[in-house]
């Protein structure tokens, strides 16, 4: 990053090259939909490149740029829930217009199925937890960030860390119970 500042624009496609795939990874488990997140990814690397300039290495540079793609999130979070509302509204205004489902073709084996329904059942676990919960577990489970990066990133103590973590694994536990075979 450091090099990209000093104007050598090969770095910045390095920047790219090594962390689009954890950013866009990271963006996808907390948000979702793939086209959503792949927008994100791309809008957090246009902040990297315009905020160049003001870059200080007060911390690594993944803590910098997982804080940029964790802000963008909550954003998107927020917009997200602001336009469901809205959603919400013009379809109760709005009769039903006679929508039906097409049938399913080709209807799932029974291993599909049921990987299909963990998956959910995971997802839906997972989106129960506040962002702060969720978002310190998707830094550390899936990102391999430490206590002390994940702190950063998130601007608390490593004890509130431990604790974000501690809880989430627990809901987890407690919401997962029926999936995991005794």
């Amino acid at each position: 990053m450091l090099a990209f500042k000093h104007g050598d624009s090969a770095a910045f496609e390095e920047l790219l090259r090594r962390h689009f795939r954890g950013v866009l990874n990271f963006v996808y488990r907390f948000i979702g939909p793939r086209d959503i997140a792949e927008e994100l990814t791309h809008e957090v690397f246009i902040k990297v490149y315009r905020n160049a300039a003001g870059y200080e290495p007060r911390a690594h540079f993944r803590t910098w740029l997982f804080t940029i793609a964790k802000r963008l999130c909550l954003n998107e979070l927020r917009r997200k829930s602001h336009d469901e509302l809205s959603l919400e509204a013009m379809e109760s205004s709005s009769a039903d217009r006679g929508r039906t489902a097409l049938p399913d073709p080709s209807p799932p084996a029974e291993e599909d199925l049921i990987r299909r329904e963990r998956t959910a059942a995971v997802r839906a676990a997972i989106d129960e937890l506040s962002e702060n919960q969720r978002l310190a577990l998707i830094l550390r489970r899936y990102e391999g960030f430490s206590h002390e990066e994940i702190a950063a990133a998130l601007g608390i103590s490593e004890k509130a860390v431990k604790s974000l973590l501690s809880r989430a694994r627990e809901h987890l536990r407690q919401k997962l119970a029926p999936w995991v075979e005794k």
